[in-house]
């Protein structure tokens, strides 16, 4: 059975603290598949958001989750 985690980078807008990523972040690791989130704030800006899953993510559910924590990811 193959364990291979896939990588995906969601670039989110309108972060600006700590509380913003830790909100993006519990709200991504609700999705499922979903195994680690990690962050590249850039305060005000774009940041980097990369999703680590068990198979490919679902870019909807993803979606979903960042705006439910407030916030967009832009295409």
């Amino acid at each position: 059975m193959s364990t291979d985690v896939q990588t995906t980078k969601l670039v989110v807008t309108g972060m600006t603290c700590g509380h913003c990523v830790a909100s993006v972040t519990e709200e991504l690791r609700e999705v499922p598949g979903v195994t680690d989130v990690r962050v590249e704030l850039v305060a005000g800006g774009a940041s980097d958001v990369y999703v680590d899953s068990t198979g490919p993510l679902d870019l909807a559910a993803a979606k979903d989750a960042v705006a439910e924590a407030g916030y967009a990811v832009t295409d």
